[in-house]
């Protein structure tokens, strides 16, 4: 299907989880130029008022007529969801963007990160119209190896510390439930992480838990080397669940073929559109909240490894995904 010129029907599928909250608002924030705005959920959510733009709008089920008509197809919300609907939209012929993950296995499906293509282009060409944006994680350690790519970096570590937001509004409620039932010495639900996650730190879920940690790991893993294909180093990433409700931390071990320089590393980060912050200041999954940038501390030297040096930053994960998933819209609008 062949769209007019400045037609753009948006389609929000999942509006009512947390990334179709965010992406709504992050559309509102940069003036997106959606001329009509469909917000689409499940049967339970059918007929829920909620705001974008500014404007009351009623969240709909999803049926056959749903895609009509529709430029853009965001996937927001779980990946069974996406599973049930996404051909219904690319039938329809709808360019999908799959922020749920369900098809990055898709073997048409292109990876796309708008911000690094002078750095880093995709791997394949964006032709065709189904997109799997890299997962936040995936977007942060793509962004430093980028930066870092031309210093010359040898290898990296990174350990995410994941926000429960990661686990959508379910993941949310355990957290906040749990560390009132501690607060008041009471028993514990565990039915999304099967452990205490509140005032705690897991490497790994427990064994009732319907989600794998060890999984999301291998998955952000194996989405950066997919994206990055042999182009920059390879990054070792570790993945531990912390008990904050927004924006990823993260620390990162860099070793380079040289002796660092700490002022030329933060002007190579800050050309892959990083913000490194003056000495004394220090990023937090707070202090980024609402953010689309990933923020660095000041660059730390390792000492006993000479060409080594240390990395501390955060990045909301809703935004940064909102950000990425946009600007792929905007990008094929362009061309």
């Amino acid at each position: 299907m062949s769209f007019p010129p400045n037609y753009c029907r948006v389609a929000i599928a999942g509006a009512s989880s947390l990334r179709g909250k965010d992406l709504a608002a992050a559309m509102d924030e940069r003036s997106f130029p959606a001329t009509d705005l469909r917000l689409l959920d499940d049967e339970v959510i059918e007929g829920r008022l909620t705001e974008a733009g500014g404007e009351p709008v009623v969240i709909e089920g999803v049926d056959e007529d749903s895609f009509a008509g529709v430029r853009f197809a965001f996937f927001t919300g779980s990946r069974e969801f996406t599973r049930r609907h996404w051909r219904q939209a690319h039938r329809g012929g709808a360019t999908v963007i799959d922020l749920s993950g369900e098809l990055s296995a898709v073997k048409e499906a292109v990876p796309f990160i708008p911000a690094l293509r002078p750095l880093l282009p995709p791997p394949r060409p964006v032709a065709g119209k189904l997109l799997c944006p890299p997962p936040a994680a995936a977007i942060m350690a793509c962004t430093l190896l980028a930066g870092l790519r031309e210093m010359p970096l040898e290898r990296m570590a990174i350990t995410f510390l994941q926000p429960v937001t990661e686990r959508g509004q379910a993941g949310v409620d355990e957290l906040e439930g749990q560390t009132v039932s501690l607060l008041s010495m009471k028993p514990i639900t565990q039915e999304v992480y099967g452990a205490q996650v509140a005032f705690n730190l897991l490497s790994r879920y427990g064994e009732d838990s319907r989600e794998d940690l060890r999984a999301t790991r291998r998955e952000i893993a194996e989405s950066v080397r997919s994206y990055v294909a042999g182009r920059c180093p390879a990054a070792a990433i570790d993945l531990v669940q912390a008990p904050v409700f927004y924006g990823y931390g993260f620390s990162a071990f860099a070793e380079l073929a040289a002796p660092p320089d700490p002022g030329a590393l933060a002007r190579a980060l800050e050309g892959a559109g990083i913000k490194v912050l003056s000495k004394g200041d220090s990023p937090s999954n707070a202090s980024v909240a609402g953010e689309s940038q990933i923020s660095v501390a000041e660059i730390e030297l390792d000492g006993p490894v000479a060409n080594g040096c240390w990395l501390w930053g955060a990045a909301d994960n809703l935004r940064l995904a909102s950000s990425n998933a946009l600007s792929i819209a905007e990008t094929l609008l362009a061309s």
